[in-house]
């Protein structure tokens, strides 16, 4: 099959988190199954990123183009730029010269102006288009007034208009289904989790910021915004009983700061008391995200929705015991086996980490059910789902076809 994925944003650009990482592993593992795979998406500045590239660029007529294990990626010139939200003129240009190149096309996310335009020229040209929203379909938190216009006029286009809308988990088919999609066309292929080619050694990370070897690291990574609710994770360690709160323990909030919220969070952790325990690092990638995943105790995602959480997954695949709240997609593989699943609130968090601080045996517990659940997470079976998916899906065009003759 001929396969356009088309994404706000792609490697190298990590910084926007799990979405490239997504369509990353999708495309190179349907390229590995003989697929012809290319993905469309704005160029966030790749000259400044070229010579840290691993193959070597070149130009098309609408970009710039990197081929790398079997995957031809476009970067579309960005005009504007508010944010995410890019305008890419020559988004145009490149469906009415190539789109009917292309058997199907998978869509990524949603407030961007890219997928809109692609899929409205997949339905102009009888092409079937996927939409896997990643999260977003219900607005929760920034500028929800806009994104409120933007499935007014652009969003319930592209979702109502898709020959299928994926979903990663359950919790994201009842939230889609409750705005109004069919079930029939909504269809759950999980996320998939992907080790590093090499494990950083052991006890980097508390060396790279000078935390001592018995302290207790409770670990944070991913955007600190307000939909991830990092500010509980600071209240429950108040919350802990006097015993434990008297212990060593180092809070690591690892990831981009959107909307001020780490100054939110140095706030409050002044407030509690906490200031001393509190680390920020930044951003992580490569070698480093996986250098904090190996040297946490527990990593602790007190997220207000999450349509899967791959940082859990990824903390799973290092061995690290997670705590998660209902409201993430992830929640039901990992529940009592890897991880343990609370309320979103403080209390429920606190009373998770006494008990794995205090409870014999609970976190090795744990920690030897992370090897059990990675077996379940990897991007094998989710790679197959698409390809089975596309397949269905070019039937189904195929059955409609008026044939000539007849």
């Amino acid at each position: 099959m001929r396969i356009l994925n088309v994404t706000a944003s792609y490697a190298p650009f990590l910084e926007f988190g799990g979405p490239p990482v997504k369509v990353h592993a999708l495309s190179e593992g349907l390229a590995k199954r003989g697929h012809s795979v290319t993905v469309l998406t704005p160029d966030w500045g790749i000259e400044q990123r070229l010579n840290n590239a691993s193959a070597a660029p070149g130009r098309s007529p609408f970009g710039w183009k990197i081929v790398e294990n079997g995957v031809t990626a476009i970067y579309l010139p960005t005009w504007l730029r508010w944010r995410a939200l890019s305008w890419n003129p020559a988004a145009k240009r490149y469906c009415r010269a190539r789109l009917q190149d292309f058997d199907v096309v998978h869509i990524f996310g949603l407030y961007d102006l890219l997928g809109p335009s692609v899929g409205k020229a997949c339905r102009a040209r009888g092409i079937p288009h996927v939409v896997e929203p990643i999260g977003m379909f219900v607005p929760i938190v920034r500028n929800i007034w806009l994104k409120r216009m933007y499935h007014a006029v652009l969003g319930r286009q592209l979702l109502w208009g898709a020959a299928a809308v994926i979903a990663t988990s359950e919790q994201e088919v009842e939230e889609l289904s409750g705005g109004g999609l069919l079930r029939e066309t909504i269809a759950v292929r999980r996320n998939g989790v992907e080790p590093p080619s090499r494990w950083p050694p052991d006890g980097a990370f508390r060396r790279a910021y000078g935390i001592p070897a018995d302290a207790k690291v409770l670990l944070f990574l991913g955007r600190l915004s307000r939909k991830k609710s990092p500010e509980l994770l600071l209240s429950a360690v108040a919350a802990l009983p006097a015993q434990l709160r008297q212990q060593d323990i180092r809070i690591v909030f690892a990831g981009p700061d959107e909307d001020g919220v780490g100054k939110q969070l140095m706030r409050e952790a002044s407030h509690v008391s906490l200031e001393n325990r509190v680390c920020f690092t930044g951003p992580l990638f490569g070698e480093a995200k996986w250098a904090a995943y190996r040297g946490a105790d527990v990593f602790v995602l007190p997220s207000q929705n999450e349509n899967f959480g791959n940082s859990a997954a990824e903390s799973v695949l290092a061995g690290t015991p997670v705590i998660v709240t209902e409201q993430c997609g992830i929640a039901p593989l990992l529940a009592d086996q890897a991880g343990l699943v609370v309320k979103h609130e403080t209390a429920s968090i606190a009373n998770a980490l006494a008990r794995i601080w205090s409870e014999a045996g609970l976190r090795e517990r744990l920690a030897s059910g992370c090897a059990e659940v990675t077996a379940r997470l990897g991007w094998d079976e989710p790679v197959q789902e698409m390809e089975a998916l596309y397949e269905r899906l070019l039937k189904r065009k195929t059955d409609r076809t008026p044939q000539v003759g007849n």
